[in-house]
């Protein structure tokens, strides 16, 4: 396993992320001997950052890392977010900081490594999406420092999500320690430059953005939710139905259109979709980790194999935009 660095947060985290979400439902819906042995075979492999957030499950993966990493007794590096309701965004600083002590307690540690705000950004505040505004913000970071001073967070972060002149706006003011952002294969805007004509949202060089504020970047919806994946079918343990982010207006035309890069696979740059999805991500340095939602062993085992070959070759990248023109 490869190791990047989280920005000016100095943390040397693992290129392959562990995604704790509900989308690959492991830390949600799987059996609790199931999660032991894929956790404790992703450490044993490398993989030191895990991601998860009061969100997922409604509390439900934060509990189940909690309990298995005490289990394992393991020292690896945690993240986890704040997600304001309409009701919260009131008193946004006493939300921020009672989400929080709850993270603490389902994850039974004392100190996490990063907190971050899961709201999408807005120039205006839009309570009825969840979606924070740029001024919003301030607050939350307000609540941040002063968990920060208790001991109790290490660093913070912010969602790269939303209206893209608000999140640019957000980064501008140089607070955050961190960002996570969509970057895959189907919209890789937030760190390729996209044609005028592109349909899908764009995320106007967020990446860069980020980067030259020495801000760590966390790559998030990698696979697409698993349309990169070339199969319609979802296990088990993930969710079972999905929205994209950044994309088509449904699963099924976003599973569509990632057919255009199977051809990575018939040419032999890549043995699966998969792989061919993670080392594109994987080819962004800026990037200093690539999440991917984990179901089961089988899934975390095809992430390893795919982060071990690294980046795609410089030819293939540039082929790609031909790809992205056509969309």
């Amino acid at each position: 396993m490869n190791y990047r660095t989280l920005g000016r947060t100095g943390l040397q985290v693992s290129e392959l992320g562990f995604g704790c979400g509900a989308v690959g439902g492991l830390l949600v819906r799987g059996d609790h001997d199931e999660m032991v042995r894929v956790v404790a075979h992703a450490i044993d492999q490398g993989i030191n950052y895990f991601d998860t957030a009061r969100s997922y499950g409604n509390g439900q993966s934060e509990s189940s890392l909690g309990r298995v990493l005490e289990e394992l007794q393991a020292d690896v590096l945690i993240g986890t977010k704040v997600q304001l309701t309409a009701e919260e965004m009131d008193d946004i600083e006493r939300a921020v900081i009672a989400s929080v002590e709850g993270s603490l307690k389902r994850l039974r540690r004392d100190y996490i490594e990063l907190i971050q705000l899961h709201n999408f950004m807005s120039v205006e505040r839009q309570p009825e999406r969840g979606w924070v505004s740029v001024e919003d913000v301030e607050p939350a970071i307000r609540a941040f420092e002063t968990l920060k001073a208790q001991g109790k967070v290490g660093f913070y972060g912010i969602n790269g999500l939303g209206e893209t002149d608000a999140v640019h706006s957000v980064i501008e003011q140089g607070q955050a320690d961190t960002v996570q952002i969509c970057y895959n294969l189907l919209n890789p805007s937030a760190g390729i430059a996209v044609p005028s004509s592109f349909p899908f949202q764009d995320y106007a060089g967020t990446i860069d953005h980020a980067a030259a504020q020495r801000m760590g970047v966390i790559a998030i919806r990698v696979l697409a939710a698993g349309a990169l994946s070339g199969i319609g079918e979802r296990h088990v343990n993930a969710a079972q139905n999905v929205d994209p982010i950044a994309s088509s207006d449904n699963f099924a035309d976003d599973l569509v259109r990632a057919q255009a890069f199977h051809f990575l696979v018939e040419d032999g740059t890549a043995s699966s979709p998969v792989e061919a999805a993670i080392r594109f991500v994987l080819s962004k340095p800026e990037v200093s980790t690539t999440m991917v939602g984990i179901s089961s062993m089988e899934q975390l085992e095809a992430a390893l194999a795919a982060t071990e070959k690294g980046p795609l070759p410089a030819d293939v990248l540039n082929h790609l935009a031909e790809i992205w023109s056509s969309f």
